[in-house]
């Protein structure tokens, strides 16, 4: 079954899209966002890549990550993984997550 990308996730994957056409070409922004769709519909079938968020406050948030962002996730009803939101290595991880939980929660 497919993932289910929440709002907030799927506002950061095009921003990502975004900011690559701008620094690298529409072509490497085409490359890595195909790449990080692909690790997102994986993650599923590939539950030994899963790393727990060690935050009292997001109990049963996982993430791995793809190249230079770290996908954060839940399992929802049914083993489908919901994508709360994509983050890259350099932004303030913990505020940014949560910040982006709340939004995922009332998506």
């Amino acid at each position: 079954m497919p993932a289910r990308i929440h709002a907030p996730a799927e506002a950061r994957i095009l921003g990502i899209w975004d900011y690559t056409l701008e620094a690298w070409g529409e072509r490497q922004a085409d490359n890595y966002v195909r790449g990080l769709i692909a690790c997102i519909h994986s993650l599923e079938n590939e539950r030994n890549r899963w790393r727990a968020v060690r935050d009292k406050h997001l109990p049963g948030v996982w993430f791995v990550r793809y190249e230079h962002h770290f996908v954060f996730f839940r399992e929802l009803s049914g083993g489908v993984v919901g994508v709360i939101t994509v983050l890259h290595e350099n932004m303030d991880l913990p505020n940014r997550l949560r910040e982006d939980q709340k939004l995922a929660d009332n998506d």
